[in-house]
């Protein structure tokens, strides 16, 4: 066992022993797992979902901090990725959105705040499109699923070839505003994470239709919290101003300093009390007698 399952096992553990429940769910692609952390605050249910290669566990310092907030927190694992099995088949987008669209309508008893990063922000767009009446509102942090040309794909895609653990170091640079100290330790797991079928298939078939169109983007209602750190260096800057030019104009959209790719990592702490104010924000009505979050909840920006 490498040092990065070893941590995940024991992370995971970690998380059970805290209250957050460690659960399965059954979709018609594959069974996927997800952590469901009660909460013991007054905002409504957030949903955490990671990007491509990673987990739930990346989340776990965002999630205890908003269960404190909220009165329920999801983190959901991707097929595949965590604890969750593997497709059948291969992964593909459209695997990937049945999936977790799935799992979120089983689990959902209210309207939620779904926060994506990444490949987990193009799922939370996808859900958003497909059942708005489940979404109160969407946090994307430098969410995949802009309109790009296939050349521009292609580069991306070519990103996540890793077959070295120098070309880890130097995708963890991409991603993070600083490589994290523990690059080294994990670099030989990341190269093997990158190398399953599980990644190479959802290579494969991403395409540059799978991309959200002008008009869908434009149809969300909902409130949105879009979130694109200065310092990531993974996706083109050019999906942001897509993003910024599609989105309504009710849309709220930071470049907070200090940031890369994952926010989650990044300044944990931050990125938390941001999503809470964010949702405290979305409250159509405060409820009685509930103080709204600290001062220090403050935009990311």
């Amino acid at each position: 066992m490498g040092i990065l399952p070893l941590a995940e096992r024991l992370a995971k553990e970690a998380l059970n022993r805290s209250g957050v429940q460690s659960r399965w769910v059954d979709t018609s692609v594959c069974r996927l797992h997800l952590y469901d952390a009660p909460g013991t605050g007054p905002l409504p249910t957030v949903v955490l979902l990671h990007g491509i290669g990673s987990s739930a566990l990346p989340y776990a310092p965002v999630l205890q901090r908003l269960r404190r907030r909220a009165r329920r927190v999801i983190a959901a694992e991707s097929p595949g990725h965590g604890w969750s099995a593997a497709p059948a088949s291969a992964f593909t987008p459209e695997c990937l959105a049945t999936a977790m669209h799935e799992l979120l309508d089983r689990e959902l008893d209210e309207p939620a705040i779904v926060v994506g990063n990444s490949l987990g922000g193009a799922v939370a767009v996808s859900y958003a499109l497909s059942s708005p009446g489940r979404v109160r509102a969407l946090v994307l942090a430098s969410p995949a699923g802009a309109g790009m040309e296939q050349a521009e794909l292609a580069e991306l895609l070519a990103v996540f070839n890793l077959r070295s653990r120098a070309d880890a170091h130097a995708f963890f640079a991409r991603l993070y505003h600083r490589v994290p100290w523990f690059t080294p330790l994990i670099a030989g797991d990341v190269v093997r994470t990158f190398s399953r079928e599980t990644i190479l298939s959802f290579r494969r078939s991403a395409r540059c239709d799978h991309a959200f169109t002008p008009e869908q983007l434009g149809a969300l209602s909902m409130p949105i919290l879009l979130i694109w750190g200065r310092s990531d260096r993974l996706m083109p800057s050019a999906n942001l101003e897509y993003y910024r030019r599609y989105l309504p104009p009710h849309a709220e959209i930071e470049e907070p300093e200090g940031i890369g790719h994952c926010p989650q990592v990044d300044d944990p702490r931050r990125f938390a009390e941001r999503i809470a104010a964010f949702a405290w924000a979305t409250r159509s009505t405060a409820s009685p007698g509930v103080a709204p979050p600290p001062t220090s909840a403050a935009p990311a920006a």
